[in-house]
């Protein structure tokens, strides 16, 4: 116990942080909501699209969260991020063609991913971290162009067909039809970020990566081996993306390049929310994922070919009005 004190106190001390939401944030989301309720209750149609949008939300959340694991580690963005989740889908892929079924595949490529994030941390992005961001932001990019490649080289380009965990079929409750895969794929997502967020809360090995990363200095002196917590950090990232790409390549089958967009778009959600707050990450990926289906049905214009400059703008919107993003953090160190 007195060492998880020692780490408690290693993650906070010595600063204050402001609230993490202000009166304003707080009252849009609340809008937001009681405007979603009310429209579901409206019409069957918004219902819908509501709960297709917190699928595809949660998608972009699980890949934002991972971002933002990676960020407030290394301060660096892992451009790579998407790739490694499509090559750990194309695993799972080849695990099926191999013969086992969807969810035996499913636990054992998230222990490849996490294995393989682990093994990218200590093999690739360690022997560059001292020599600045921009290096290790290169070396990421490079990482996704070989990622991008060997799969294209080990399973070709050509387009594949990955099943779902879940039925296509519809539920009804009341009027309204909801599909079996949206509400699977919206359990699965925010169920593996809650998960997360359980274990960096309560537990040991939680609470000292969470030192390691929020001060490695501090973490250090109480006794955190903060290399081995970073690199236990990619490898909890490349399990998000992981579970990310497999709910999303049902949706918009399996290539090279199919985590690419959602790439941009998980960036979109996590600066949005806050690229150091993963809570943010989570409400900004479903927050964007609601309103790319709103616009999309109700907004005629708003074609598919539409819905990534509606996010960019997005995007673009947060950071000229808030910076830091809706759940921003400001730092105030005591001197």
């Amino acid at each position: 116990m007195a060492a998880v004190a020692r780490v408690r106190e290693a993650i906070g001390g010595g600063r204050r942080i402001a609230p993490v939401m202000s009166p304003a944030v707080a009252v849009l989301l609340l809008a937001a909501c009681v405007f979603l309720i009310i429209g579901c209750l409206q019409s069957a149609t918004f219902a819908q699209q509501v709960v297709a949008g917190l699928a595809s939300g949660g998608i972009y959340a699980s890949l934002a969260v991972a971002l933002v694991l990676i960020y407030r580690a290394t301060e660096v963005l892992n451009f790579a991020q998407g790739a490694m989740a499509m090559f750990t889908t194309y695993i799972a892929f080849q695990l099926m063609q191999w013969g086992l079924s969807y969810w035996p595949a499913f636990v054992l490529t998230l222990v490849i991913a996490f294995v393989g994030g682990f093994a990218t941390e200590r093999i690739v992005i360690k022997p560059v971290e001292h020599a600045g961001v921009i290096t290790v932001v290169i070396v990421t990019i490079g990482l996704l162009i070989l990622l991008e490649g060997l799969a294209a080289w080990i399973w070709t380009p050509q387009i594949k067909t990955f099943p779902s965990a879940f039925p296509t079929r519809g539920i009804h409750v009341g009027a309204v039809t909801f599909s079996l895969q949206d509400i699977g794929t919206i359990a699965v997502s925010i169920g593996a970020v809650i998960v997360l967020w359980v274990f960096f809360r309560f537990t040991k090995l939680g609470l000292a990566m969470r030192a390691a990363a929020l001060r490695p200095t501090a973490a250090k002196l109480v006794g955190v081996r903060v290399s081995l917590m970073l690199a236990l950090g990619w490898g909890l990232a490349a399990v998000l993306g992981a579970i990310a790409g497999m709910m999303i390549a049902p949706t918009i089958f399996l290539q090279p390049t199919m985590m690419d967009v959602i790439l941009i778009y998980a960036f979109a959600a996590a600066v949005v929310g806050g690229i150091e707050n993963p809570a943010g990450a989570v409400v900004g990926g479903l927050a964007l994922g609601v309103l790319l289906n709103l616009l999309g049905t109700y907004v005629h214009f708003v074609t598919s070919e539409l819905r990534l400059p509606v996010a960019l703008a997005l995007l673009l919107g947060v950071i000229l009005v808030r910076p830091s993003g809706l759940f921003g953090r400001k730092v105030v160190r005591r001197v």
